[in-house]
């Protein structure tokens, strides 16, 4: 798919600016709680994930063309940027507010030299490299960190204190928090909350569909905690056992959006644990906004395109401005850009409208988030965490192949086991591995050979032993390098293997073209065998062998 953008980028009309300050204002009903529920899940205060949509709105919309998508801290990079707080010293507890705020700082410039690099990657037209990873274990990677946000928040969102630290003890240790370890007032609100989150998609009236399932949540929680008494602190009896309330369990803001603003310490931004944490955000976070970007863009009514390395650009730009004073990373969300699209949103300002909402109301009602019940938060990511690691993934790898479904669990796995980055890697390992195990060669899977002809009309491209994942970043350059007028043919009869990545994204490549009035002809794979019956699956030639 071509980077460069369909649609030029006009200003916008009077009625454009109505429907999208209306969009706005509606998902700003639907970021604030959740840009609160990934700032405390992040162990960052709640405001950090405010001041990240606040910059992400008012910044990017003037240097990204990505005309739909909202920006702002989201639950993918929650296991990142809590993974390095803790690795820079953070605990919980009051009694260890300054060892917090020192992590708290530290995260800070990591978060800024990683936007850093996130510029330089743009400039440098590096966007496409976001293209090398499997699909299947992208996939992998963010269902694992839907089982990595349910492992942590069901202990807060039923008031439990857990023993367990790492994502697998504390998935063992959820049995146990409900039976003897929760607090059963905390645990009514939590567990109200998420049975609103699951009952709300199946409600089908237009009218109460309108209504955004978050700001339900928000307002049953605080009514709760009103009626909990959660703002002062008391105890009370319950099975007989005596059980303690207070604002512990609200969310905590400063008194004024000044106090809020934290400035990065970069004393230890160099160090080994330093970089390594600066390339895990600087990589997953922009291979996630390129992801929901181009998610994005299949959902556009008016079928523009991003140009994904500016719109990289306006995302890193904002990351270095928002970690110098204390928010969250941000990426392109979709959960917030398919709400914005429905809402009727003309163009990239309804993101900025988002983000001036979210700043008038941190400036004029910030007490009002004090009211807050924790635990109502927590049950927006169990519910966000449910919908990453949705038996559906697991079912539609199933369909795509027993293959893929192995590559699948054994990145969530590994991801659990381990960290992201190593899981990430162990994922596309397992794939090579299953190329090897089909018969291609090293040669084959690292330095492919094409073929390009002219022939009557028509350019055609001639793969050579094989089309998998390592070799589509340049078989995507050969096609999208051909004079836009031509009709091109990609003939695969000589490869090998042909990978679900290729298949996935040739898929992709075939709709774009179609929407910008060109043509892409994928041919050659009659002698093929698929690894199941879905069209995008694996496909080995009959009878394929390869050389060294």
């Amino acid at each position: 798919m071509s980077n460069t953008p369909v649609s030029t980028s006009q200003p916008a009309s009077g009625s454009s600016w109505k429907a999208n300050a209306i969009s706005g204002f509606l998902v700003f009903l639907i970021a604030l709680p959740l840009c609160l529920a990934i700032a405390i899940a992040s162990n960052f205060p709640a405001v950090a994930g405010v001041l990240t949509a606040i910059v992400g709105g008012i910044v990017t919309p003037w240097i990204s063309n990505s005309q739909l998508t909202i920006k702002g801290p989201a639950a993918g990079l929650i296991v990142i940027v809590a993974g390095c707080a803790v690795s820079f010293g953070w605990v919980p507890g009051e009694a260890n507010a300054a060892a917090q705020m020192e992590a708290y700082r530290c995260t800070l410039a990591v978060g800024v030299v990683a936007g850093v690099l996130q510029i330089l990657f743009a400039l440098l037209k590096g966007g496409i490299v976001s293209e090398m990873f499997p699909t299947t274990v992208v996939h992998g990677m963010l269902a694992a960190i839907g089982v990595i946000i349910i492992s942590k928040q069901s202990h807060i969102m039923l008031g439990a204190k857990p023993e367990a630290k790492e994502p697998l003890h504390l998935l063992a240790e959820i049995p146990r928090s409900i039976t003897t370890g929760m607090n059963p007032a905390i645990a009514m609100v939590g567990v109200t909350c998420l049975v609103l989150l699951f009952a709300w998609q199946f409600v089908k009236h237009p009218l109460l569909k309108k209504i955004p399932a978050p700001l339900l949540v928000v307002g049953l929680s605080i009514g709760l905690g009103s009626y909990l008494g959660l703002t002062t602190e008391h105890s009370y009896e319950f099975s007989g056992k005596t059980f303690q309330l207070s604002e512990k369990f609200l969310v905590s803001v400063p008194k004024s959006l000044m106090s809020a603003i934290t400035f990065p310490d970069f004393s230890k931004v160099l160090t080994g644990n330093g970089i390594f944490w600066i390339t895990m955000f600087c990589v997953i976070g922009s291979l996630e906004s390129i992801l929901s970007a181009k998610a994005v863009d299949l959902l556009d009514p008016k079928k523009r395109r991003t140009d994904f390395d500016r719109d990289l650009l306006g995302v890193g730009i904002a990351n270095t401005l928002v970690a110098c004073i204390g928010g969250l990373p941000m990426i392109s969300e979709i959960v917030r850009s398919r709400a914005n699209i429905d809402n009727g949103a003309q163009d990239r300002f309804s993101n900025m409208f988002h983000g001036l909402f979210l700043l008038l109301f941190l400036l004029l009602l910030p007490g009002l988030l004090h009211q807050i019940p924790l635990a109502a938060l927590a049950a927006m990511l169990v519910f966000t965490g449910t919908r990453l690691a949705s038996p559906k993934e697991f079912i539609h790898m199933y369909h795509l192949g027993i293959d893929q479904l192995v590559v699948f669990v054994g990145t969530i796995v590994m991801v659990l086991a381990t960290d992201l980055l190593l899981g990430i890697l162990a994922g596309a390992c397992l794939e090579l591995g299953m190329h090897l195990l089909r018969g291609l060669s090293l040669k084959a899977i690292f330095k492919p050979s094409l073929c390009v002809e002219k022939q009557s009309g028509q350019t055609v491209v001639k793969s050579g032993d094989s089309a998998v994942f390592t070799t589509w970043i340049r078989l995507k350059k050969c096609l999208t390098q051909i004079d836009p007028v031509e009709r091109v043919v990609l003939d695969l009869s000589s490869a090998a293997i042909v990978d679900h990545t290729v298949m996935s994204k040739l898929e992709d490549m075939q709709r774009d073209w179609t929407a910008e009035g060109r043509q892409l002809s994928v041919t050659g794979l009659e002698n093929h065998q698929g690894s199941s019956s879905h069209p995008l699956s694996c496909r080995r030639r009959v009878g394929a062998t390869t050389t060294a």
